[in-house]
C-alpha cells in the first residue's frame, strides 16, 4: 500500500462522552495492523479517546494508563495494544519493549506520546492530536485533528467523518 495517501480532518468535542464516541467509531472501523499515533497535553483526552476505541472493538475492559507497564493488551473482536511512551526518552528503550512487534500484528496499536519518536510517523498510521479548545467558556471542549498516512488510514478518516459538517457522528 502506498504511503502517499494523506487525509486530514479537524473535529471538535464538547465533552469526554463525545471524545469517547469518536474513539468508539474508530474502534468499530479498525482492522488488524492499524496504527494510531496520539499526541496532546497531559489530561487532554488521549486515554479517554482510547477507552472509546476499546469499547468500539467490543471490550468491556476499562483502559488503564500503561505509563509504568508501557504496553497494555486488551481483548475484543480484535486485540488492542495500548502503549504510553511518556516515560520513554531513547529509541533503545523503545526497542527494548518490542513496540514494533505490535505495529503489524493481529490487532490495533494505539501509541500515546508518539511525537517523542519521529520515525513512527514514517509508518502508515492515523495520527490524532487532541488539544483543549480555549475559544469558549467550556473547559471540556477539545479540538481533535486527524491526519493519515497511507490509503487504509485515509479511508478510515473518510468513514469516520461527515464531510459536510465535520461533526462527530
Amino acid at each position: 500500500m502506498s504511503n502517499s495517501y494523506k487525509n486530514t480532518a479537524e473535529l471538535y468535542s464538547s465533552s469526554p462522552d463525545e471524545t469517547q464516541s469518536l474513539g468508539n467509531k474508530i474502534g468499530r472501523l479498525s482492522t488488524p495492523g492499524d496504527l494510531i499515533l496520539m499526541t496532546g497535553e497531559l489530561g487532554a483526552g488521549k486515554t479517554c479517546f482510547t477507552q472509546g476505541v476499546l469499547n468500539g472493538i467490543g471490550s468491556p475492559d476499562h483502559v488503564r494508563s500503561p505509563t509504568f507497564v508501557l504496553v497494555m493488551e486488551y481483548k475484543g473482536r480484535i486485540p488492542l495494544y495500548h502503549a504510553d511512551l511518556y516515560r520513554i526518552s531513547e529509541s533503545a528503550e523503545l526497542d527494548s519493549i518490542g513496540i514494533e512487534d505490535y505495529f503489524n500484528s493481529d490487532g490495533i496499536c494505539v501509541v500515546e506520546w508518539a511525537d517523542r519518536f519521529d520515525y513512527l510517523y514514517q509508518l502508515e498510521h492515523l495520527a490524532i492530536q487532541i488539544d483543549w479548545d480555549r475559544s469558549g467558556p467550556s473547559s471540556e471542549k477539545r479540538r481533535i485533528n486527524l491526519t493519515s498516512k497511507g490509503l487504509r488510514h485515509s479511508k478510515l478518516i473518510d468513514d469516520v467523518i461527515d464531510s459536510n459538517s465535520r461533526k462527530i457522528r
